[in-house]
This record gives C-alpha cells, structure tokens and sequence, in this order.
C-alpha cells in the first residue's frame, strides 16, 4: 500500500467504483449442503456502502468471470442496476469498453481486487484497492488496503474513505440517517 495521504488524492478523483465479488463481495468460501446446493456469505454492511456510494454521486458495478442468479440478487438487494452487472474474464477488456461507453478516464475509476486475475485492472485504474485478506500481490499493487477482509464490510469502509476524502461524507450519512 501507497502512503495515506496519496490514496487520499486517488480517491478525490474518484467517479465510478468496480467490485471483484469473489474475495471482495464474499469471503471468498463456498459452502455446501447435503443436496449439493452451493452458498456464499455477503455483507449487509457492504449493502449499506453501495449505497452510500451512490448517494455521493459514484456509480457502482460488479465485474467477476460469470455473473450468477445469486450475483444479480446481491445486486438489487445492494442497487446495483442489471447493466452494471458485468460477467467478463477479460477485465482489462471490460474496463476499455466501459470507459469509451461512459467518457470516464483510468484516473477516475477505483477497483478492488483481491487475487491475481484482477492485478491488470488494479494497474489501469486510479485508484486501487485490496481488502485486508487479499493475495500480497494484490496487497502490493493496492493503493489502499481495507482493514475488514472480503465479505466483512469492504465496500462499507471504502465508501466512507472515498467520500470523506471528497468531502461528501456527513451529507451522506444526513440522507441515509433520515430514510432510516
């Protein structure tokens, strides 16, 4: 991880956020039942930093290999629309394509990554960022390193840091505090 203050930089350019989920989103564990039925932990809190994300005026989307039923219902439940729900195994090419679609620059975009796959992207964007379990390659590329692990509250944290440092933080929580 960079210094404090040069992610605090990073983040006041920030306009869009993307999130790996596998690692970021859940704790990076699959769970099975005796019917063969697979489930995975995400965090209400993260819940809470989509949204606050999006209040602050900063989009969000989702970018793993495959989107799945249970990532789409993440997605509503967080509000994340259905086209900003990108399955691509090709992240850098995702990212090219998202940029020239939206005017938006690497400068203004974070990502968050936790493995090897996501070490292209983490390069490209602005502002990069790794939970606190994250691979040490995606540790070292990070410009901020989260102190809660994947599926703990990473995106919750991250937004308060992003729009602190945009300064849009306690407007934010005053909107989120009176829709209770």
């Amino acid at each position: 991880m960079k210094s404090e203050q040069a992610a605090i930089e990073k983040a006041k350019k920030v306009k869009f956020v993307i999130l790996d989920i596998h690692g970021v989103l859940t704790d990076c564990v699959l769970y099975y039942a005796d019917d063969g039925k697979k489930s995975e932990m995400f965090s209400l809190h993260d819940r809470l930093g989509c949204r606050a994300l999006t209040e602050g005026g900063i989009g969000v989307a989702f970018l793993t290999s495959k989107i799945t039923r249970t990532d789409e219902q993440v997605g509503d439940i967080y509000g994340v629309s259905a086209d900003k729900l990108w399955g691509s195994s090709a992240k850098i090419g995702k990212l090219d394509e998202f940029e020239k679609e939206s005017g938006l620059k690497d400068e203004e975009i974070c990502y968050v990554g936790d493995e090897m796959i996501d070490l292209g992207v983490m390069k490209r964007a602005g502002f990069s960022v790794a939970p606190a379990d994250a691979s040490v390659k995606a540790k070292e590329e990070a410009d901020y390193i989260t102190r809660r692990g994947g599926g703990k509250g990473v995106v919750r944290e991250l937004a308060q840091f992003i729009l602190q440092a945009q300064g849009k933080w306690g407007s934010v929580v005053d909107k989120l505090s009176k829709e209770g």
